[in-house]
């Protein structure tokens, strides 16, 4: 009986990229009949990797994003060395990134040339960022040959577990009602030049709580203060639920809402692999890069000349990319 091949993927670090990772996950589920994929992940992924069927465990990396700490990471690799993986697959592009596969001893290792990794990687690609536009395709590219066609991008789906959702439910008291629920996700890790204001926010929540809906603001504890800014303008009439919920209960959240306003940022893609109706909203990063992996999702994007500039602050310091989205735009595309 032919043994099943054995994938370790590291993947990234980010919410959003390990929710588009999903998407190689299922190609390589599709290409390889009873292939085992481990991911070497960041803790705080594990309530991802946890809700993708594909994945067997995660092997949680120990060492935070940006730390280098070769003897770590080669004490890692050695460690790896009893799963006998046939198959590394490095996501990030950073020279630390495939240390541990190489101490691993794994035979194959497959990512971008990125920060000179010759030796490192035996099967290193050059990125065509003209052919590759978007991030998910950079992904899913790496299960192939270089030479073969991209496949189909398979959506992200993530799996929501109903006894955990009633868990949820039960911990923050939220009774059976027949209102809708609106979910806002107002931050965004990467910074400032990401972020609709909280004006425009609170603008939309007065809007659906007129109608009858209930509005959860969902955050970690870095959106506390733009949460508690939006519900101060409206009264405190939201459920804010920033930094009073791990990860998975945030998911399970969004899974019981009707609709999601997010900016560009991990619980966007999130609640696009709920398969949630989701409203994205772009400023200083690129739609085309990044877009929720879901064709209910609705898009804004002004398209200024300025934008993307992809900078965390904006550099002519008035924010239009953002401003300039009106609050009547986006309660245009809601379902209130």
């Amino acid at each position: 009986m032919k043994q099943s091949l054995r994938i370790l993927v590291v993947g990234p670090s980010w919410v959003g990229d390990m929710v588009m990772a999903q998407s190689l996950f299922m190609t390589l589920k599709q290409q390889h009949d009873n292939c085992i994929i481990d991911v070497l992940a960041p803790k705080w992924s594990l309530a991802l990797i946890d809700r993708m069927p594909e994945v067997r465990k995660a092997v949680v990396m120990p060492l935070g994003h940006g730390q280098f700490d070769f003897k770590g990471r080669k004490a890692l690799g050695i460690k790896l060395r009893n799963e006998q993986y046939d198959w590394a697959i490095a996501l990030p592009n950073s020279w630390k990134s495939a240390l541990i596969p190489y101490f691993a001893n794994i035979p194959k290792r497959t990512g971008y040339l990125g920060e000179m990794r010759w030796g490192l990687l035996n099967d290193s690609r050059k990125l065509n960022k003209q052919h590759l536009t978007k991030t998910v395709q950079r992904f899913v590219a790496l299960a192939t040959k270089p030479s073969d066609k991209l496949p189909t991008i398979p959506q992200p789906h993530l799996l929501i577990d109903p006894v955990r959702v009633k868990a949820v439910k039960h911990k923050f008291e939220i009774g059976q009602s027949n209102a809708q629920i609106l979910g806002l996700c107002p931050g965004a890790e990467y910074g400032p030049a990401k972020r609709w204001p909280e004006e425009h926010y609170a603008e939309v929540a007065k809007h659906a709580i007129a109608k009858g809906w209930q509005v959860f603001l969902l955050g970690s504890n870095k959106d506390q203060q733009v949460t508690a800014n939006i519900n101060a303008l409206i009264d405190n009439k939201c459920r804010d639920f920033a930094a009073k919920t791990s990860l998975t209960e945030a998911l399970d959240l969004i899974s019981i809402c009707s609709q999601i306003i997010s900016n560009d940022s991990g619980l966007m893609h999130v609640a696009a692999a709920l398969n949630i109706k989701t409203i994205a909203l772009y400023g200083s990063s690129d739609p085309n890069f990044t877009p929720p992996l879901n064709p209910k999702a609705d898009v804004v994007s002004l398209r200024l000349p300025c934008s993307p500039c992809f900078k965390r602050k904006c550099p002519l310091e008035h924010l239009d990319c953002l401003k300039k989205i009106t609050p009547y735009r986006v309660i245009k595309l809601t379902s209130f």
